[in-house]
């Protein structure tokens, strides 16, 4: 079957996803007619719309930077004690 899909961009990060705003089959009834023509263009200028925006979002959001956390000691040590007299 044809079908019309549309996808934003995948986030240029690792791992980044597409996100798909439309996928739907389409058939000639879908433009038999001017309305039913109009309705098919309009849910696809909604979902270009919606993927731009998605995209723009994207962009603004702010990269997060990979930090090593400090080496945490544990609060109470697991080994045995030994204790030493003198």
């Amino acid at each position: 079957m044809p079908r019309i899909i549309v996808i934003a961009d995948p986030s240029p990060r690792p791992g980044g996803v597409p996100l798909h705003l439309l996928d739907e089959q389409v058939h000639s009834v879908h433009l038999s007619s001017s309305h039913a023509a109009a309705q098919l263009v309009e849910r696809l200028a909604w979902a270009i719309s919606d993927a731009e925006d998605a995209e723009d979002a994207r962009a603004e959001r702010p990269v997060r930077q990979l930090r090593r956390s400090p080496r945490r000691v544990p609060s109470s040590d697991h080994r045995a004690r030994v204790s030493v007299s003198a």
